[in-house]
């Protein structure tokens, strides 16, 4: 695994970002939730949308790329995981509290992202489009500069 790591670091780098970006926000008293302009619980469609993203970043590490059965579970299964430390820790933060409800969607929108990503193939060709060749050069040559 650690040479995966090593030999892929960007494809690890946007799970890692996102579960520290989850973590800094529930560890906030109060978060501003944007008004939709209808009746639903903004924040279980963000928890929802949040970790259907970061099971879906997970997924699409080097070592679950394949989107087997076993992949897809592994990713929703870690997610799943990662939402229930994170309600268990809200608990220690004032002014929140563990919602089951709020798991339910983060584990829901793993297992929704996870499926998607594996058989709708125009969500992940969305996912997977890549910078036109000449400004990948110039990118490359830039960073190698450095």
């Amino acid at each position: 695994m650690r040479r995966l790591i090593l030999k892929y670091p960007c494809a690890y780098q946007w799970p890692i970002l996102l579960a520290l970006a989850i973590f800094a926000a529930s560890g906030t008293q109060h978060l501003a939730t944007p008004e939709l302009g209808f009746e639903f619980s903004k924040d279980k469609l963000a928890h929802f949308l949040v970790f259907g993203l970061l099971a879906t970043s997970i997924l699409r590490t080097p070592k679950l790329q394949n989107c087997s059965t076993g992949s897809m579970l592994i990713a929703a299964l870690i997610t799943s995981a990662f939402g229930a430390c994170d309600e268990i820790r809200q608990s220690f933060t004032p002014g929140r509290s563990v919602e089951i409800a709020d798991w339910v969607a983060d584990t829901s929108g793993a297992l929704v992202a996870v499926i998607s990503y594996s058989y709708w193939k125009r969500y992940r060709h969305m996912l997977e489009w890549q910078l036109p060749k000449q400004r990948r050069i110039r990118q490359r040559s830039i960073l190698t500069k450095k």
